[in-house]
């Protein structure tokens, strides 16, 4: 026996302290674990379930713990030690992670960062969304069981993982970008190459349009599904694209203009509706618009200059005391880093700020009672969290 306290709207019956007792062994209330091993799990975590039939009465996330503790991992680093940790904090969209600390860093110790490297931080921001958004549109689509667009998505970021690994020498973990710029500048031939990419991307895009957003099944489990109330945005955190769906365009590229966003021409993607459908065309939407953003980069950035200040020896560097907050659009909402400095070779302070936090844990479990349980795996996913960014 346990306590639980439901919804008054859902269960009218309840008794006057606005609880009851849920007895799991008459059959009436089945506790079930979603997740792990399941499509419809974003990574590791998995979701505990109460069910009324094939209602979900209760969530309770579990983000998992196989990445964590990164926060005091980076306390206890050198500065520049730091840098293999923090890619680790969200692995499908790593290099966030490296500008945000390397922009805090700058910020507190007075470090200019050339314009060269600043186009290439923004390129290399740009191709990690597009990776993101890639795994966001296979996981939507396999959730509800279409499993071919997720098999089409995961070819086309292999092809763009080639690009990175051309640009950084590796596919994932890049720490690429580093205090004063980038590691290096863009290949020769570079440009041509990620064109047949972005190219080979927008005739699957074409297919997923004709194969999941014109399918009579995919917009009757989608529409009307998962209904976010705008009202929630502010007290639940909620950002990026899961905002944008309900109608608030959200988005720190536009709002605070960083890198060189205010030398780029776009508008962000924005739907009414707030339900899954809607969260799902504004980021197959947004998907487009990465690719038209990586095309006016590569066409404006200039190129044989530097990408990199010469700093004092790392080994020994002490930064001034003071704190400071960096911010971003990650392809899942602002992505922020709070660092603090007391003037030794170790930040005294490290917080992150991933959208994860706000949506996986607080808002779905905030929408889950009265979900199908049919539709938890879709409503989960059209949230887009990553869960080592919950657990940090």
């Amino acid at each position: 026996m346990f306590s639980f306290q439901p919804d008054r709207s859902q269960y009218p019956d309840v008794g006057p302290d606005g609880k009851f007792e849920i007895d799991l062994e008459t059959g009436k209330f089945l506790k079930l674990w979603h997740g792990p091993n399941h499509p419809g799990i974003t990574g590791n975590m998995s979701v505990e379930l109460t069910v009324n039939g094939d209602e979900v009465v209760e969530g309770y996330t579990h983000v998992g713990y196989l990445h964590r503790g990164f926060e005091k991992l980076m306390e206890r680093r050198t500065f520049i030690q730091v840098f293999p940790i923090v890619c680790r904090v969200c692995v499908p969209e790593p290099d966030f992670n490296e500008y945000c600390y390397a922009a805090a860093v700058e910020e507190l110790a007075g470090i200019e960062v050339p314009e060269e490297a600043n186009w290439i931080r923004t390129l290399i921001l740009e191709m990690g969304r597009f990776n993101s958004y890639m795994m966001a549109m296979g996981g939507i689509a396999g959730a509800l069981g279409n499993g071919v667009i997720g098999q089409w998505m995961t070819y086309v970021r292999d092809l763009m993982l080639d690009r990175f690994e051309e640009l950084t020498g590796a596919r994932i973990y890049h720490m690429f970008i580093l205090p004063g710029g980038v590691r290096a500048g863009l290949p020769e031939g570079f440009e041509a190459r990620m064109e047949e990419v972005l190219q080979t991307a927008e005739r699957y895009l074409d297919d997923v349009e004709k194969v999941l957003f014109t399918n009579a099944v995919f917009k009757k489990r989608t529409k009307g599904v998962g209904y976010i109330d705008p009202k929630l945005f502010e007290s639940y955190g909620v950002t990026g694209p899961n905002a944008r769906a309900g109608g608030v365009a959200k988005d720190v590229r536009k709002d605070s203009p960083y890198l060189v966003y205010d030398q780029l021409s776009f508008e962000v993607p924005v739907e009414q509706d707030s339900d899954i459908w809607a969260r799902s065309i504004v980021r197959y939407r947004d998907l487009r618009l990465t690719i038209d953003l990586i095309r006016q980069i590569l066409a404006k950035m200039p190129k044989g200059g530097e990408v990199m200040t010469s700093l004092p020896n790392v080994l020994h560097w002490k930064i001034p005391r003071g704190e400071t907050y960096i911010k971003g659009e990650s392809s899942r909402g602002e992505y922020g880093y709070y660092l603090v400095t007391d003037g030794s070779g170790y930040p005294r302070r490290v917080n992150v700020r991933g959208p994860s936090y706000t949506h996986a844990m607080a808002l779905l479990e905030h929408l889950i009672p009265g979900t199908n349980i049919a539709d938890v795996a879709a409503l989960m996913v059209s949230l887009h969290t990553y869960p080592p960014e919950i657990e940090r």
